[in-house]
């Protein structure tokens, strides 16, 4: 085991600004604030009651057993493919899990479905022999418009195929406690239901349940990946002096980009881990992307030239030291040569991705702070669940979608 290393070289001017807010958080204790889920580093209003994956490493540890026996369950019943059903946060760490991972042997390839857009639904169950396929439902509210509807077509799906009585052994839930999806697996006798953590938000979720069942099923070594991944918390701790804190750092330097003007990250990761970006970029911009404020991560560009890019970036590499591409090698040292702020960070292996999960967390809540806003909080996503409920139960009650009004006229 070994910590993923972390360097950076910035602008002379964000380097300073940079050093002086590193002080500002040794000064005031802000680490071990964070640590205390102390709300007044954010907004003060309801950041104390979102910080739950800062325990989950060890929580998870604490419960190892129970991973390893539903890893154990399905590889007994040799079950072919493994499906999961999910959207956004529940379904994005184990998409960079599969790409990452791959099929490992003796243990079901996993698939993720996060559309429903029929075609892609239609391809997906293409790919899976449901006779010999658990499916698993992943939703931390229960009442998510799209993990609902997965279930209900691939539960009758699979009864079709297996027969009412078994239909519900080949189902997994995991779901917060007391959720409407807790009430339905049990209902339909599901294999197991797993419970979330209500003070775990979803894009904050890759080490608890929502992650690590779906990491199990599929048959990673759960033990050492959550072992590696505690090194990371260890150092991220709140003993830890903010200027040697490898989150606390990295969330300085973006949060005080941002306030500098370079408020977009182009992310660049190895091709064996190229997975991750798209799980940063949900966690990053919808963590600070609210208020008129945010960071703007860009995933899977092309690096172009360094005078391509103006005073309005940072570029963070994520390199995996056993597999590194030499031509983004010669691309970011082009960059960092011509003085654009870049961060670099080894992972010696995949087993370390979970380090990256919560250090990026950890940056994200620090960004989130010097930005003077809730990191934890997505009033646009809510709004969006509202007017979507509003919109399903109308076409319920009359067969027929309201009248549109145009936005704009020409």
């Amino acid at each position: 085991m070994s910590l993923n290393r972390q360097t950076y070289n910035l602008p002379n001017q964000l380097a300073g600004a940079v050093a002086a807010s590193l002080d500002d958080w040794k000064k005031n204790n802000k680490v071990a604030r964070l640590w205390q889920k102390d709300a007044s580093l954010w907004t003060g209003t309801d950041e104390s009651n979102w910080l739950g994956w800062l325990t989950i490493t060890e929580e998870q540890l604490a419960r190892i057993d129970a991973l390893k026996q539903i890893a154990e369950d399905v590889k007994k019943a040799r079950f072919k493919h493994a499906l999961l059903l999910g959207m956004g946060g529940s379904s994005l760490c184990p998409e960079v899990l599969r790409m990452t991972f791959g099929k490992i042997k003796g243990f079901p390839e996993l698939h993720v479905l996060d559309s429903t857009d029929p075609a892609q639904i239609k391809a997906i169950e293409e790919k899976v022999d449901l006779r010999r396929t658990i499916c698993i439902v992943s939703s931390k509210s229960g009442s998510t418009l799209e993990p609902n509807i997965y279930k209900q077509y691939f539960f009758e799906r699979v009864k079709a195929k297996v027969g009412e009585k078994e239909a519900g052994n080949r189902f997994i839930a995991i779901t917060d406690p007391g959720s409407q999806m807790q009430q339905v697996a049990a209902t339909d006798k599901f294999r197991k239901i797993f419970m979330g953590v209500p003070s775990i938000g979803g894009r904050y979720s890759a080490i608890s349940n929502f992650g690590m069942v779906p990491a199990a099923v599929m048959g990673l070594d759960v033990a050492k990946f959550l072992k590696n991944t505690k090194e990371m918390v260890v150092a991220c701790g709140a003993a830890s002096s903010a200027d040697s804190n490898p989150g606390v750092v990295l969330g300085t330097i973006l949060g005080v980009a941002a306030n500098h003007g370079r408020d977009k990250l182009t992310i660049v990761t190895s091709p064996g881990i190229f997975d991750l970006g798209a799980w940063l970029e949900q966690l990053i911009a919808e963590s600070t992307g609210k208020i008129g404020k945010g960071i703007i991560p860009v995933d899977r560009e092309r690096l172009a030239k360094p005078a391509a890019y103006s005073n309005d970036r940072v570029f963070a590499y994520l390199r995996l030291a056993s597999k590194p591409s030499k031509a983004q090698d010669g691309a970011v040292a082009a960059l960092e040569k011509a003085g654009h702020g870049v961060v670099r960070i080894t992972l010696p292996n995949i087993y370390n991705l979970g380090q990256e999960f919560f250090r990026w967390e950890i940056a994200t809540a620090v960004a989130g702070s010097i930005l003077g806003i809730n990191a934890f909080n997505q009033p646009d996503v809510e709004a969006s669940k509202i007017e979507t409920k509003k919109l399903t139960g109308q076409y319920e009650t009359t067969g027929s979608l309201p009248p549109e009004s145009p936005f704009f006229l020409s």
